[in-house]
């Protein structure tokens, strides 16, 4: 049986109606959803900058948590931060990503974010508990502009494929002339052009007139 992997952006749900990040709310949504989904392999990432936005009562249990594995940050400097960290962990792994995020940044990037199934979210409802639903990420201006960018890469890429080279082998240098290879007419050919010039028809036989109307006008 394969395992079913979830990577949690931690920093997203912690800070879900909230303005600063709260690691009990993020402790409390990732027991919801292990109650939902038991049999997950479950990840939960948190920007570096987690454990300095938390309330100072709970930064040691932070640091207990990410000793003891239960919590993972990003590398000191790494591009795209935690987002990115949390994309590249669903890429290598097949994992859904437990969301409110869309990672618009990312879409020309990630375009498997739009597939079903890849991407839930989860809100907490006031005397409910947390809910947990599918969902796809929304569009905008940043998404268009990820989308733009990727396919000038594309682009870029195809065209860096094309190489010329000289009958020889050789690469060619600025100031080169490069023509196409001159095909030389074949001797039928150059034949029939100049019978259609001169009004003959070159392939065709050539008529003897009979010997007595030859005599006939000899006499």
């Amino acid at each position: 049986m394969s395992v079913r992997h979830v990577v949690v952006d931690g920093s997203n749900l912690a800070t879900e109606g909230r303005s600063l990040p709260s690691l009990q709310q993020l402790d409390e949504a990732v027991r919801a959803y292990m109650e939902e989904d038991p049999d997950a392999d479950i990840i939960v990432v948190v920007d570096a900058s987690f454990e300095h936005r938390v309330d100072e009562s709970e930064r040691i249990r932070f640091k207990e948590a990410e000793v003891a594995g239960e919590l993972i940050t990003p590398p000191a400097g790494a591009v795209g931060r935690g987002d990115a960290f949390i994309l590249k962990i669903a890429v290598r792994s097949g994992a859904v990503v437990l969301s409110n995020d869309s990672f618009q940044e990312f879409h020309g990037e990630h375009p498997w974010l739009f597939d079903e199934g890849r991407l839930i979210g989860g809100k907490p409802v006031r005397g409910v508990g947390w809910i947990f639903t599918p969902r796809l990420p929304v569009r905008g201006v940043k998404s268009l502009r990820a989308t733009k960018a990727a396919k000038k890469v594309v682009v870029t890429k195809t065209a860096a494929k094309l190489v010329v080279t000289l009958p020889g082998g050789a690469t060619p240098s600025i100031g080169d002339t490069l023509s196409p290879p001159v095909k030389k007419a074949s001797a039928k050919r150059v034949a029939k052009k100049v019978a259609a010039v001169e009004g003959v028809t070159p392939d065709a036989p050539v008529k003897k007139a009979p010997a007595k109307r030859v005599a006939k006008k000899v006499a």
